[in-house]
């Protein structure tokens, strides 16, 4: 059997290097065709030589330049944009995966599916806000479509090979983050230390404020309706801090099926790589404990303020969801820079996204992903002249 061919978008971040470690203990079976990176020139030239990569794409002008600079006497082949792709890729690939974060996920994503038998996307942007233009694309193309976070990894587990009509509700679960405990008398003096101290996973500064403010499970909820064409009224959040369970299905039959597996991204980001392969990865066994004491409850909205703006979204894919993704990566960045406090996050959000000028995006699809780049080029700048004057953030 030919080695499997892959690329890594994002080889840097933690989905990359879990990916990596993954591919190690079977080096015999896969080809790493292409790894990518913004910045972290010295870990992706490391993956490089480690994995035989001849093909690197680092984003970043003088990263780019350093990593040119270093790599001169070696056969690795430097770029710094993806319109290279094409010369890459001169043929159809067996799988990628996209796990760029933010919004700058979208254009790779976008481009590489043409080049690519399979992709599993860890970009919530992607999905979130050019969920339209990526189907088309991958109809098109004919290219499998994977999910990775947890949670719609585990619904589209539990689906596989079902009519997505025969569902009746799904649940999506939070683990409430570093404040499920915390009194909401105390949510005005919240630091950015504590904010960062999620419970059960280890994760990047951005994600780990989305996931303390919930934002992440509004987004998680809109790929939900958008990957399994099932409406927002059919898919609910329940709290359950253990993150054990990571979603549940009822069907119309009565029958309700529960995805569980430990808590390690490891899990779900194995099945995208072997999903039609019956492989074995080491795993803790079930855990009774946890399965006797799942304490699930619905979502306090005076501690989770931002899920109440799953009440505001438009029934279809929009460019509004770009104008929220936008306003939170601001106002997040704000946060972690010292220049707005945590309440502040959903407060500015909330007033934001409501003005005048953005709610008539509820009604606006994105016809390509361009329309999306901008619009978040625009929300960005807007929200800092509207929330904090733009010549005192750094």
């Amino acid at each position: 059997m030919s080695k499997k061919k892959i690329a890594i978008l994002g080889s840097t971040g933690s989905i990359g290097k879990t990916l990596l470690k993954i591919i190690e203990k079977d080096k015999k079976n896969f080809d790493i065709v292409l790894l990518t990176a913004n910045k972290d020139h010295k870990t992706l030239f490391k993956q490089a030589k480690k994995f035989n990569v001849k093909n690197l794409i680092i984003t970043n002008e003088n990263n780019f330049k350093i990593l040119k600079q270093n790599t001169k006497n070696i056969n690795i082949n430097i770029f710094k944009s993806f319109d290279n792709l094409k010369k890459i890729l001169n043929k159809k690939i067996d799988y990628t995966m996209s796990s760029i974060i933010g919004i700058e996920g979208l254009i790779p994503t976008y481009e590489i599916i043409k080049y690519t038998k399979s992709i599993a996307i860890a970009n919530k942007e992607t999905i979130v806000c050019g969920w339209s233009i990526i189907n088309e694309e991958l109809k098109k193309y004919k290219t499998n479509f994977i999910p990775v976070d947890s949670e719609h990894f585990s619904l589209w587990y539990g689906l596989n090979k079902l009519d997505y009509k025969t569902v009746e509700k799904i649940y999506l679960t939070a683990s409430g983050g570093p404040f499920y405990n915390e009194p909401l008398k105390n949510f005005k003096n919240i630091s950015i230390k504590k904010a960062l101290n999620h419970p059960n996973w280890k994760m990047g500064k951005k994600i780990s404020i989305d996931s303390a403010t919930m934002i992440n499970k509004v987004y998680e909820v809109i790929e939900a309706k958008n990957i399994f064409q099932i409406p927002y009224h059919k898919i609910k959040i329940l709290i359950h801090p253990k993150s054990y369970i990571h979603c549940l299905i009822k069907f119309n039959n009565g029958l309700t099926k529960i995805i569980a597996h430990d808590t390690t991204m490891k899990i779900p980001i194995f099945n995208t790589l072997y999903n039609k392969y019956n492989e074995y990865i080491k795993s803790d066994p079930i855990d009774i404990i946890k399965l006797n004491k799942l304490n699930l409850h619905n979502v306090d909205l005076k501690k989770y303020p931002m899920v109440n703006i799953l009440k505001i979204l438009p029934k279809k894919n929009s460019l509004f969801e770009t104008v929220i993704v936008s306003a939170n990566d601001t106002l997040v960045k704000l946060f972690l820079d010292k220049k707005i406090r945590f309440v502040d996050l959903y407060n500015h959000l909330i007033k934001f996204v409501n003005r005048k000028e953005f709610i008539k995006y509820k009604n606006k699809s994105p016809k390509n992903v361009e329309d999306i780049v901008e619009l978040n080029n625009y929300v960005r700048s807007k929200i800092l002249k509207t929330v904090y004057k733009t010549e005192n953030v750094k």
